[in-house]
């Protein structure tokens, strides 16, 4: 499970977030592209814009619920 004191400084402020368990495997970048990025100098990706619409959330969670070593949070607005 991702942890919010573990989040990359990189996303952006909001619901999503990728901790720094990610392991660089290009699944949530596939999955959501309008919503996670790559940073090419630490390898991995992170939330560059949260989701905007139904759509983008639905692919965000889908993103969060295949992730393989669950890095991507979903509490960064009870944070």
């Amino acid at each position: 499970m991702a942890e919010f004191e573990d989040k990359y400084e990189d996303n952006v402020k909001g619901q999503y977030y990728v901790d720094d368990q990610c392991i660089d495997c290009d699944l949530c970048r596939e999955t959501a592209p309008e919503n996670f990025t790559r940073n090419e100098d630490g390898g991995y990706s992170y939330v560059f814009k949260q989701p905007e619409n139904d759509d983008e959330t639905a692919l965000c969670e889908e993103a969060m619920e295949g992730c393989p070593v669950e890095a991507i949070g979903d509490d960064g607005n009870d944070q």
